[in-house]
């Protein structure tokens, strides 16, 4: 999963942070479930050659237009927590050019994906028009009143709508990066949380209870474990409710809520993850890693990469 980072000048230090350690993390905990399939690649890019965090940091950026196209970008808050101050901000030239930015990601087919005050960030493009969204709990009036055409509920910790994912308040920037894990590793995100959030000491854990643990499904991370188990053979619901002790409803209805997705459609896409690291680490022709992840022959394989990706093998095996 391609992962664009947006940093504005004055980003949040806290949140900036969060986000690159719970992805850093998650690659580094990857191999222990046998995930070598799944990586982050995680690109921090800029408007400005030059940026800085609230506390000021310096941050080495990518320029925006330089970066390859992501399957996610992140806009973590700016560090303006006043109403006043926050206005100014987003008057600023880069703000205005950050929404230009995201226009043209989203267009391409990204996803975008905010917390705390990036959410204004995001909201100020335009793009969350029409869609339910959630912020800081303090500047939801302003948020309100800037932006009427969006469906706001500040009481939630996360709201996916359409292709975005709005975050709250400052530590919600975790939720956030831990449900682009889940977006791939449902199993690879319950551990990423047990190691940096979730911990059994009462001291702790009385102030983890974020909303990532409401997703933290133990079916569904059974399911994915048995599908990993099987993408060189046929998918089949019943086979898998039946190996799950669980009704073909329940288990759909579950996946739906937590992944947003069909059983059918994550095993499509775990077939296709796993294609992509055999073409980028082993020399196997097309047929033999179509056969590996159950397609009955290269140009199958090959067309819906192409579908899926916009890649052909080649430029794939190049990427790599």
């Amino acid at each position: 999963m391609k992962i664009n980072v947006l940093a504005l000048d004055g980003a949040f230090d806290t949140g900036l942070a969060a986000v690159m350690d719970a992805l850093a993390t998650a690659n580094e905990l990857a191999p222990m479930h046998g995930l070598d399939a799944l990586r982050f690649e995680v690109s921090v890019v800029g408007l400005r050659r030059h940026v800085k965090t609230s506390l000021g940091m310096v941050v080495p950026v990518l320029a925006a237009d330089a970066a390859p196209l992501p399957d996610w970008v992140v806009v973590p808050a700016i560090g303006y927590k006043m109403p006043d101050v926050l206005q100014q901000a987003l008057t600023r030239p880069d703000v205005r050019d950050a929404g230009d930015a995201l226009q043209a990601w989203s267009a391409s087919g990204s996803n975008i994906a905010a917390a705390c005050i990036g959410t204004f960030v995001l909201a100020e493009s335009g793009l969350l028009d029409g869609e339910a969204a959630t912020t800081t709990w303090w500047l939801a009036p302003m948020f309100r009143q800037r932006y009427p055409s969006v469906a706001l509920d500040e009481s939630r910790m996360l709201i996916a709508s359409g292709r975005f994912l709005t975050a709250g308040a400052a530590l919600s920037h975790m939720d956030m990066a831990l449900a682009l894990v889940r977006q791939a590793s449902p199993e690879l995100a319950a551990t990423v949380a047990r190691y940096l959030i979730v911990d059994s000491r009462p001291s702790q854990s009385a102030y983890a209870i974020t909303d990532h643990l409401s997703h933290a499904d133990p079916l569904v991370q059974k399911f994915e474990r048995w599908a990993r188990g099987r993408l060189d053979r046929g998918f089949s619901l019943d086979d898998a409710a039946n190996e799950l002790a669980t009704s073909k409803r329940t288990l759909a209805r579950r996946m739906g809520e937590v992944m947003g997705k069909s059983p059918l459609a994550y095993f499509q896409d775990l077939r296709v993850e796993r294609a992509v690291h055999l073409l980028k680490t082993t020399s196997h022709n097309l047929d033999r890693v179509a056969g590996m992840v159950g397609y009955a022959d290269g140009i199958t394989l090959g067309t819906l990469l192409r579908r899926k990706l916009g890649r052909g093998v080649r430029e794939i095996r190049e990427a790599g």
